[in-house]
Formats: C-alpha cells, sequence, structure tokens
C-alpha cells in the first residue's frame, strides 16, 4: 500500500517470495536414465578438483572486455605514427582467454595498414572529439561491447571516456604523454573528469609532472608505466648478409657510414638545422644521412636540402613498412626532438642496440641515460648535435660502448611485458571497483607498473 503511492516496486510480493522458497536444487539423474551419462568423478571430488585448479586466493577469471577509445589512429601525410604501431603489437597479445581486446575510434582509418588486418575490432564514431553526441555514441558503443574496462589514450578520448565510464559504473584507465606549458599544442584535462579516473598509467614519465591541471588527489592515482617494443623482432642479432641486403635496399653504400633518424616528419622532430653540419667535419667525410620516414614537412625539408647543395649526403628514404630491417642497416640513430613524449622508435633502436644521440626532450630522457646508452645535447643546439654524432664516427670504441649499452637498457622495455603488467591491472581495477570503488584501487599496490633502468 506505500509502494503503489510512491510508484516504486516492492521489494517483496508474492511471486517473488515464491521464487526463493522453492526448491532448486539439481542432480543428474535424468542425464544418466536418459541420455546414459556416467560422470567420472563424484560429486566431493571434483569439488576439490575444482578447488585444486583455480589460482589460489581467487576465483577463476573471467574473459574481460577492454574498450580502448583513441581520437585517431595518424596524421595526414604520414602511414608511421605510434599510436597505430603500438596497437597493433599490443592487442594481438592480450591473453584471448582472458581478455577481449576492442577499440573505438572517432574517424575512419583510410590509410593502408589498418588494425582490422591484425583481427582487432575496431568501432567508429564519425564524431568531433568536443562534439556532445559523442557522448551518446560512445555510450552506445561501451554497451554494445559490454565494456568492463575502459582504457582511455590522451586526452581526446578522455574528454567523454571518463564520464561514460562513470555513467557506467566501470572502471576506467587513461595512458597519457606529458602536457607542460612549454609543449606547443599541450592541453589541459578537463577538471570535470578527473573525478572519473581510478589509475592513470603513463606511458613516458610522472603524471604528477606531466599534467599541471589534475588536482592533487588524482595526480597521486598517477603511476608511470613505460612501453616497449617486441624484442623478438627487434633483439635479434642480424647476419651479415640481413644488414647488406638492408643496406642495399636503402641505397646505403658498403662503406658508408649511415646516420638516420627514424621518425615522422613534423615540427617538434626538428629534421630540419643538424643535419647540414654534419657534412663539416673531416670526420664524416663517409657519413650520410638517411632520413627514413614521411609527413607534412617532407617537401619543405627536400626544397631546403636542395638550396643547401646537400646532394647525396642527405638522402630521403620515405616511408618504410619494415622498420627492423631499415634500422638494422643503420650505424648512428639521431633523435633531434623538440620535444616528444616517448617514441617507439627510441624502443627499437635501444633493442637493437644501435649507437644514439639524443636531445634532452622529457620523452627520451625517461628513457634514455646519457653516457650509458646514448650521448645526450641540449635542444635546439644543432652544432652540439652534430658534433656528437661526428664523435661517435671518429671513434668506434665509443660507440661499441653506447651499443652494448643500448642493448642492455633495450632488454627491460618488451611490449610483451608491458601486455603482462596492463592484464594486471584490468584485472585489479575490474576486481577492486566492483567490491571498493575508486578507494580500493588507490590502495592496491601498483609497483608492478614500475620498470627498472
Amino acid at each position: 500500500m506505500v509502494c503503489v503511492p510512491l510508484r516504486v516496486e516492492p521489494p517483496l510480493y508474492r511471486r517473488r517470495v515464491d521464487f526463493y522458497t522453492k526448491s532448486r536444487a539439481f542432480d543428474t539423474t535424468r542425464a544418466r536414465t536418459e541420455l546414459g551419462f556416467a560422470p567420472q568423478v563424484d560429486l566431493e571430488e571434483g569439488i576439490h578438483r575444482t578447488a585444486d585448479w583455480c589460482p589460489r586466493g581467487r576465483a577463476p577469471v573471467t574473459r574481460l572486455n577492454i574498450v580502448h577509445i583513441c581520437d585517431h589512429l595518424g596524421w595526414e601525410g604520414s602511414r608511421m605514427h605510434g599510436v597505430k604501431r603500438l596497437f597493433a603489437w599490443m592487442l594481438p597479445r592480450f591473453d584471448k582467454a582472458r581478455f577481449n581486446a576492442l577499440i573505438s575510434l572517432r574517424r575512419k582509418d583510410l590509410s593502408e595498414d589498418t588494425l582490422e588486418q591484425f583481427g582487432v575490432d575496431v568501432s567508429y564514431m564519425a564524431r568531433h572529439k568536443f562534439d556532445p553526441a559523442t557522448y551518446p555514441a560512445l555510450l552506445k558503443v561501451l554497451r554494445k561491447k559490454e565494456a568492463d574496462v575502459v582504457h582511455m589514450h590522451e586526452c581526446g578520448a578522455t574528454t567523454f571516456g571518463r564520464l561514460c565510464a562513470w555513467r557506467m559504473g566501470i572502471p576506467p584507465s587513461c595512458t597519457s604523454t606529458p602536457t607542460t606549458a612549454t609543449r606547443p599544442g599541450s592541453r589541459r584535462w578537463p577538471t570535470a573528469c578527473w573525478p572519473c579516473t581510478r589509475t592513470w598509467p603513463s606511458p613516458c614519465r610522472s603524471p604528477r609532472r606531466s599534467s599541471p591541471s589534475a588536482p592533487a588527489s588524482c595526480r597521486r592515482s598517477g603511476r608511470r608505466c613505460v612501453l616497449g617494443a617486441p624484442l623478438d623482432e627487434f633483439a635479434r642479432v642480424r647476419t651479415p648478409d640481413e644488414i647488406a641486403a638492408a643496406r642495399a635496399a636503402l641505397g646505403i653504400a658498403p662503406d658508408t657510414i649511415a646516420v638516420s633518424t627514424i621518425t615522422r616528419l613534423m615540427p617538434s622532430k626538428e629534421t630540419s638545422s643538424s643535419w647540414p653540419r654534419c657534412r663539416r667535419s673531416s670526420a664524416a667525410t663517409r657519413a650520410r644521412v638517411f632520413i627514413v620516414g614521411e609527413g607534412e614537412l617532407q617537401g619543405a625539408l627536400e626544397a631546403q636540402a636542395a638550396a643547401l647543395n646537400l646532394g647525396d649526403r642527405l638522402v630521403f628514404c620515405g616511408f618504410q613498412r619494415d622498420v627492423a630491417m631499415a634500422l638494422s642497416a643503420l650505424d648512428v640513430v639521431a633523435f633531434p626532438s623538440l620535444w616528444e613524449g616517448t617514441p617507439l622508435t627510441v624502443f627499437e633502436t635501444l633493442a637493437m642496440g644501435k649507437p644514439i644521440v639524443a636531445t634532452d626532450a622529457d620523452g627520451l630522457m625517461d628513457v634514455l641515460v646519457g653516457g650509458r646508452d646514448a650521448l645526450v645535447v641540449p635542444k635546439r643546439d644543432a652544432a652540439r648535435l652534430a658534433d656528437a654524432i661526428c664523435t661517435l664516427i671518429e671513434q668506434p670504441a665509443l660507440a661499441a660502448e653506447l651499443s652494448a649499452g643500448a642493448r642492455v637498457t633495450g632488454a627491460h622495455y618488451d611490449i610483451q611485458a608491458f601486455v603482462t603488467k596492463m592484464e594486471r591491472l584490468y584485472e585489479l581495477l575490474h576486481e577492486t571497483s566492483r567490491r571498493t570503488g575508486r578507494a580500493g584501487v588507490l590502495q592496491a599496490d601498483l609497483s608492478f607498473l614500475a620498470t627498472s633502468r
């Protein structure tokens, strides 16, 4: 009588009471008599075997649907984009018996190499990242995919991703690269979204330093979890014949010292000012610079090289699908970046044991150690960068020392190890959020996300 005027469902009524008072016990009698079923063990033995099979202290792991949300997978004029390569490495490596990795994108990927080719389930929303209609569109995707955990990549994905996860009551996780006041184009995270975040694994550096707009309580929830490269592909020692074939494919003569950068040609990579200086050193008479990649600045860089009359001292190799092959052909690899997240090519170069010259850009310094696995110079100092390259050409012993150090460092950054950490994080998020919500995740031991250097 109380519930009807208030238009609420009563907690108990005749049908519900009848349901809970009936016996719901089942046995195998019918299966035995009609199907001839003959169990191999009795009930008690079956319970014991099940208990022994289960991991100690926890129930059997159910298959979790992990939906990765990303704004887009590439930039106009470039097929070599880190996010797509990362997903192509990472998603197929998840344990398919425990995880169903999915991805949701704002816009259609029109490039030649798509994630669908790797068997990844991709949904496209065709919405602008700040379009309010993205919110219901993303909710629809998450509900259709029956998402258990949402993993967001960069701020374009987190604008509505956090709110949708909060609305559905599922735990979110966010991967971020540095956003600092000095980094061009850096964006501040929407303050209203922070309370909707459980934990935040950063692929490059401490979120306490990289996201100044986050409240202190949310910065404390951040954990540094560095990415990696597939060591089975890049750490393998190449034979002399393989190296010779790779050099021939890039047009590198046998007696040439090949100095290179493998990158997307964009302003942050600073591929314009340092290379002409390399030709001024007598130590670099046999050196040639090979720029591997494509992007928005390719035309301007080619015009600059022609104006400086660099000739064959600076070669544009264009897009190379087989990055491991291209790396194997090189003698020195340079990272002249002005600012960085953590480029995947640095993990690839370390794993292959190539001598490295790099600037002190934030994302590079989170992985490299000057004097141990790389020569490090200040950003925007083309002369120092060119001198460091010439130093490695002049001193083969130093180059060999850095090469050995690079292999040691690279062994710490395996993409499979990163995937294993993410699998453990997803299970932790799913299990603790169901019992305790946000508080349980923040109190959990997340030290397993760290990578030793």
